[in-house]
C-alpha cells in the first residue's frame, strides 16, 4: 500500500529476505519482475516472472522461478479468501477495461508492482504464508495453474464475483444504515463502530485519491505547456537578434528542462502517492467482504440456534406420545446440534481473527500513509526548488534586455 518501490523492499524486510538473514531463520522472499505482453488481440495478455527464495522445507528448494499472468493472482486472491475466514486478504490491483491503456509502459508497472506488494503481503503474513495455495502458486508449472484456474472451485466463479462481493456488502451495510432493511445484526457497539470507520474510511480515501489523480494530471498538463511554450520561445529567439534573441532561446531551454521535471514529477506522483491512495481504498474492499463474511456466519449461527429450538420442541413431542419418528428426530437434532456448534465456532473465529486484523492493518496504514505523504511532501519540495532555481537563473540577462 504506499510508495510502491519502497513497499517491494518493506515487504522483502518484513519477509525476511534470503539477503539480510542467516540460513538458519525462516524466509520467504518473492520477486515478480520482467512483464511481458503475450499474444495478439482480445486473447493478449501479461506474463511475469515470479522469483522465489526461502527455506522453508514445505518448498521444493531454495529458489523456484514460475511464469503467471494476472488471472493466475486472481485464483490465488479468491482461495485464500474463500478458506482463510476473518483474514483480511491483499486487495489485486483492477483490471484495466480500456483497450488502449492495458497495455502501456505504465500500466504494465504499476500492475508489477502492485501484484509483487500484493504477493509478499501474503508471504510475510504469519497465517497466509503457510497458504498451501500460496505454495502452489509458487512452484506450479503453467499447466498446472491453467488446469487449476480453469476448474470451478470455491464460491468465485470469475473474478468479477469477488468485485460483485464488494459491491453486495456496501449496499447492504448502507441499507442497514439508512434504516432500509434490518437484518440479524451483532448488538456489538465495538463492531459497530469499526464498521462505521471503515466506511468513514474508504470515503476519505477514496476523496484523497480523486485530488491525487487530479495533481498527476494537472503536473502533466503544466508540463506539456511548458514545453509547447519553450519551443515557440525559441523560435521567438531565432527570430531575434543580439542579447534579446539569446535570452528569448535561454528561456526556451529553461521551459523545456521543467516540462521534462514536471513530467518526471507527475510519474513519481503517480506511482509513491495516487497509487498507494487506490490500493488502500481495494484493501478496505477487501476489509468489508471479511466483514460480510462475518455477518453472514453470525446469521447463520442464529439460524441454526432458532432451528434447534424447533427441533428440541418437536423431539419432545414425540417423545411424549412415543412415536417411532423419535430415533429420526434424535439424529437429526444431534446433527443439528453438530452443526450449530461448528457455525458458533467459525464465528468466533472470525471475530478473533478480525480484532487481530485490524490492529495489524492500523499499524501499516499508519507506516504506509506515513512514507506515501513523506514522498509526496518531498517530490513538491524539489520540485518547486528546481522551478525557483530555473527561473532565479534567468533573472540577471532578462532584466539586462529591460533596461537596456
Amino acid at each position: 500500500m504506499v510508495n510502491f518501490e519502497g513497499m517491494e523492499q518493506q515487504r522483502s524486510s518484513s519477509s525476511l529476505s534470503p539477503r539480510s538473514q542467516s540460513s538458519s531463520q525462516p524466509f520467504l522472499s518473492v520477486s515478480v519482475t520482467d512483464p511481458v505482453k503475450l499474444g495478439n488481440g482480445v486473447q493478449a495478455y501479461i506474463s511475469y516472472r515470479v522469483i522465489t527464495k526461502t527455506n522453508f522445507t514445505e518448498y521444493q528448494g531454495p529458489e523456484k522461478i514460475v511464469i503467471r499472468r494476472y488471472s493466475d493472482f486472481v485464483w490465488l486472491r479468491d482461495r485464500l479468501f474463500e478458506k482463510f475466514k476473518g483474514i483480511f486478504i491483499p486487495p489485486l490491483p483492477e483490471k484495466s477495461a480500456v483497450e488502449k491503456f492495458r497495455f502501456s509502459a505504465e500500466f504494465i508497472e504499476m500492475r508489477r508492482q502492485a501484484l509483487d506488494v500484493f504477493v509478499n503481503r501474503i508471504a510475510s503474513h504469519h497465517e497466509l504464508r503457510q497458504s498451501e495455495d500460496l505454495r502452489t502458486f509458487l512452484q506450479a508449472e503453467e499447466e498446472t495453474m491453467e488446469r487449476l484456474r480453469s476448474h470451478e472451485t470455491g464460491i468465485f466463479k470469475k473474478p468479477s464475483d469477488l468485485m460483485q462481493i464488494f459491491k453486495d456488502v456496501q449496499s447492504r451495510v448502507s441499507d442497514v444504515v439508512l434504516g432500509k432493511e434490518k437484518p440479524v445484526e451483532e448488538s456489538d457497539a465495538e463492531y459497530e463502530k469499526l464498521k462505521h470507520y471503515i466506511f468513514e474510511l474508504e470515503n476519505h480515501l477514496a476523496e484523497a485519491q480523486k485530488h491525487a489523480y487530479r495533481l498527476v494530471k494537472r503536473h502533466r498538463e503544466l508540463g506539456q505547456s511548458l514545453s509547447d511554450f519553450g519551443k515557440a520561445v525559441k523560435l521567438l529567439g531565432a527570430s531575434e537578434g543580439n542579447a534579446l534573441g539569446k535570452a528569448f532561446s535561454e528561456l526556451g531551454m529553461k521551459s523545456e528542462i521543467l516540462s521534462v521535471k514536471l513530467q518526471n514529477e507527475a510519474h513519481q506522483l503517480l506511482l509513491n502517492f495516487e497509487e498507494p491512495l487506490k490500493d488502500y481504498v481495494r484493501a478496505v474492499q477487501s476489509i468489508k467482504a471479511t466483514i460480510a463474511e462475518r455477518a453472514n456466519a453470525f446469521r447463520r449461527q442464529c439460524e441454526l440456534a432458532e432451528t434447534m429450538k424447533l427441533k428440541e420442541i418437536n423431539l419432545d413431542k414425540l417423545m411424549l406420545i412415543r412415536s417411532e419418528k423419535v430415533a429420526e428426530a434424535e439424529r437429526e437434532y444431534h446433527e443439528l446440534k453438530a452443526e450449530s456448534e461448528q457455525a458458533t465456532k467459525t464465528f468466533e473465529t472470525i471475530v478473533k481473527l478480525m480484532s487481530e486484523e485490524i490492529g495489524r492493518f492500523q499499524e501499516q496504514k499508519t507506516l504506509d500513509m506515513g512514507i506515501a505523504f513523506h514522498e509526496f511532501a518531498k517530490g513538491q519540495a524539489r520540485l518547486a526548488n528546481g522551478i525557483a532555481d530555473a527561473w532565479r537563473s534567468l533573472l540577471p540577462k532578462l532584466e539586462a534586455c529591460s533596461s537596456s
